[in-house]
């Protein structure tokens, strides 16, 4: 499993992140500001902590956090069958 180590604030709502793989980069989470719990990161202060939990998510509080595969996904362009080929022969569901 791929594992986020480190996660960095940027302008414009865009976070750098950097994976155990040695896959790094930035990926834009503009779509998501303001909307919902998301209202939160009009505080900048607030969008500026993100980090990394224990349990490996990428969050800014209790109620913010994000899964690790798919911002994984975005910043790679990796398809789910390539990150997890398992995921090949299970049924799709429409």
């Amino acid at each position: 499993m791929i594992r986020p180590i480190e996660a960095v604030a940027r302008e414009g709502f865009r976070l750098w992140l950097r994976y155990d793989d040695g896959a790094s980069g930035e990926v834009d989470l503009s779509h998501l500001a303001g909307r919902g719990v998301f209202a939160a990161w009009s505080d900048r202060a607030f969008f500026e902590r993100a980090h990394i939990t224990p349990h490996r998510s990428i969050a800014w509080s209790d109620e913010i956090e994000l899964c690790p595969d798919a911002l994984y996904l975005r910043l790679t362009g990796k398809t789910v069958e390539e990150l997890m080929p398992v995921a090949r022969g299970l049924p799709s569901h429409a």
